[in-house]
């Protein structure tokens, strides 16, 4: 997907300027500028906080009018990865309007980590690690958790994922509302 065109198409429909856009949401309209012309490629974070100054969610922002509604198997392949860095978020439904549920196939390799700072957001959040060992953090509580070990909490809570060891880690998570 052409992330830069994408959003510069909906900002104009909007009706906003890049400045304008960046004074909405706390980045700088450089930042928006290069990101429109593709020279960067933001954190989905950064994507988020870019699209909350349109209005438009990440699940629609990735919406393609072409796709078939009533699609029901996603290959790997066609999946799109909202990730950036060295973090794969591989998005499955992604062609469902108006989705509930928001399921990802992550891939962490070793060393990653969702950053020090924790992560809030509305709704509920859950997971199955199917391979490594991923480090878990829920406001206080640290948890370590391994192959066929799961997770659920409300993603009010602060949290935070972190890779431990030398093996990649490979998740299925969910998250409701859709917010990816």
């Amino acid at each position: 997907m052409d992330i830069g065109n994408r959003l510069r198409q909906l900002r104009t429909q909007a009706g906003l300027s890049q400045r304008e856009l960046a004074k909405r949401t706390g980045v700088t309209n450089g930042f928006i500028s290069q990101v429109e012309k593709n020279s960067v490629s933001p954190s989905v974070a950064s994507l988020k906080k870019i699209l909350e100054g349109i209005p438009i969610s990440l699940t629609n922002f990735f919406d393609n009018e072409e796709r078939q509604p009533t699609q029901v198997v996603f290959r790997a392949e066609d999946m799109p990865n909202i990730g950036s860095g060295p973090i794969q978020y591989k998005l499955v439904g992604h062609s469902i309007r108006e989705r509930a549920i928001g399921m990802l196939h992550e891939t962490m390799p070793p060393g990653s980590d969702t950053g020090e700072e924790m992560l809030t957001h509305d709704g509920e959040e859950c997971g199955v690690v199917i391979s490594g060992l991923l480090e878990l953090t829920v406001g206080e509580e640290i948890s370590e958790l391994g192959p066929g070990d799961g997770y659920y909490f409300s993603s009010q809570r602060p949290h935070r994922f972190r890779v431990i060891g030398d093996v990649p880690v490979v998740l299925v998570s969910a998250n409701t509302p859709a917010t990816f």
